[in-house]
C-alpha cells in the first residue's frame, strides 16, 4: 500500500516540509512516484521513518542516523552506547541545573540566604515548604511590609538567624508552658507573649502594627504550614495555634479599644477548636518567616 507525503506527514506527527528535508538529504527517499511525480511512501519507508524518528528523539545527528541506518547491525550498538553514555552526563548537569534554580528560588521566596547546612543548623525543626513560600509570595506581593521583610532577611547573617531562631524557641516554651497552665487567651500573660511576638518581627523583619500582626495570625489558623513555623509539629497541641490567634486578637484589641470590633473573628469560628480542626495541625514543613518570625 502507498501513502502520500500528507498523509505519511499526518500518520508521524511531522511536516511535509520535514520529509522533503529527509528525501532531499538521502535519509528516506520514497520508495515510488505517483503518475504526476508526487511522492508515494511503501510501508517498509513508514517502518524506516519510525527508526529516524527514534534516533532524532535521542539526539543524533541526521549523518549519525544516515551511518546507523547503513548498517545496522555494525553501527547502532555503539552509537546507542555513546549517546547513552551522553545523555547520562546531559542529565547530571540538567539536575545541577535543577538545584541552582531551586536554591535560587528558595533565596528569591523565603530571603533566607544559608547553604542547606547552614539552614539545618539554624533552623532545625523549622523547615521549608516552597509550595507555601510560593503561595505567601503571591497572598503578599503587593505588601510593602512582605516586600521589607523580605529585603531585610536577606541581610540576615547566620549569625543573625541563630539570634533570631533563638529568641523565638525561648518565646514558644513560653506559649507552650501559658497553654498548658490554662492561662486565659485575652489574659495579661498571653497578650503580653502575643505583643513580644509583634515586637520580634518589628525587630527583625518588619514594621508590624498591630492590624497587621493580626492578619498574619490569621495564617496560623487557616494554614498548617504557617502555623509550624512558629511551633513544629512533634511540638503542637490541639487548640494551640486558635489560642495563639485569640491571644494576639486581644492584644490588637488592646491596643485599640476605641474599635475593638475592627478585626473580629471569622464567622461561624469559635475559640474552641473542633477535631477536625486540631488534627489539620499536623503541618507539612514550611518556610523560614517572610513576615516575620512566625
Amino acid at each position: 500500500m502507498s501513502y502520500t507525503v500528507g498523509q505519511v506527514a499526518g500518520f508521524a506527527g511531522v511536516t511535509v516540509r520535514t520529509l522533503h528535508h529527509y528525501d532531499r538529504a538521502g535519509l528516506l527517499a520514497p520508495g515510488a512516484r505517483s503518475p504526476g511525480g508526487y511522492r508515494l511512501y511503501s510501508d517498509s519507508d513508514l517502518a524506516r521513518l519510525q527508526q529516524i524518528l527514534f534516533y532524532r528523539e535521542l539526539g543524533f545527528a541526521l549523518d549519525e542516523i544516515a551511518e546507523i541506518l547503513a548498517d545496522p547491525q555494525a553501527n547502532a550498538l555503539d552509537q546507542l552506547r555513546a549517546r547513552c553514555q551522553a545523555l547520562r552526563e546531559q542529565i547530571g548537569k540538567l539536575e545541577r541545573l535543577v538545584e541552582v534554580a531551586e536554591r535560587a528560588m528558595e533565596v528569591q521566596q523565603t530571603g533566607v540566604r544559608l547553604s542547606p547546612r547552614e539552614r539545618f543548623e539554624v533552623f532545625g525543626e523549622i523547615g521549608f515548604d516552597l509550595s507555601y513560600a510560593t503561595e505567601a509570595e503571591l497572598k503578599w506581593q503587593d505588601s510593602a511590609g512582605h516586600r521589607q521583610a523580605m529585603a531585610r532577611a536577606a541581610e540576615h547573617s547566620k549569625e543573625d538567624w541563630a539570634r533570631i531562631m533563638g529568641e523565638a524557641a525561648a518565646w514558644r516554651a513560653e506559649v507552650l508552658a501559658a497553654f498548658d497552665a490554662g492561662e486565659a487567651a485575652d489574659g495579661p500573660a498571653a497578650r503580653a507573649l502575643a505583643e513580644r511576638h509583634r515586637q520580634h518581627i518589628g525587630r527583625w523583619f518588619t514594621d508590624c502594627p498591630p492590624d497587621m500582626h493580626l492578619r498574619i495570625a490569621d495564617d496560623f489558623v487557616a494554614d498548617p504550614r504557617a502555623f509550624a513555623l512558629l511551633v513544629p509539629p512533634a511540638q503542637q497541641r490541639p487548640g494551640l495555634a486558635r489560642y495563639l490567634w485569640n491571644a494576639i486578637r486581644a492584644n490588637t484589641t488592646a491596643h485599640d479599644p476605641v474599635n475593638p470590633h475592627s478585626h473580629p473573628k471569622p464567622e461561624g469560628e469559635s475559640d474552641v477548636p473542633s477535631a477536625e480542626e486540631a488534627a489539620s495541625h499536623q503541618a507539612a514543613e514550611p518556610r523560614p518567616p517572610a513576615e516575620g518570625s512566625r
